[in-house]
């Protein structure tokens, strides 16, 4: 849980601001989760700090939120474009990515 907190500081993901009287704030919890080598022992314990994005209600803050991941057709059309010209596609994965806009 520290290193979550602390990349989420690191990388400024929120500010602290005061909350007016007539607005819900939206709940946010720790998920866990136990990654495990492909022999099934424990290689380390995973925590991620997550909003419950589904309680938004349209209001003025509404459109200030943003999570860059691409959705399952635009992953499936790179597929079938990269293979039919042939290509290889390379794949990664990044701990704790953030982008400044």
């Amino acid at each position: 849980m520290s290193e979550e907190l602390a990349a989420l500081d690191r990388t400024h993901t929120w500010d602290i601001v005061l909350l007016p009287s007539h607005v819900v704030p939206i709940i946010c919890k720790w998920v866990f989760k136990v990654k495990t080598k492909s022999d099934g022992s424990i290689e380390r314990y995973k925590a991620r700090f997550v909003v419950r994005g589904f309680q938004q209600t349209q209001g003025p803050c509404y459109d200030e939120t943003f999570a860059l991941v691409a959705h399952m057709t635009t992953a499936r059309t790179l597929i079938v474009v990269a293979a039919s010209c042939s290509r290889t596609i390379s794949q990664m994965d990044v701990q704790n990515s953030f982008f400044a806009w």
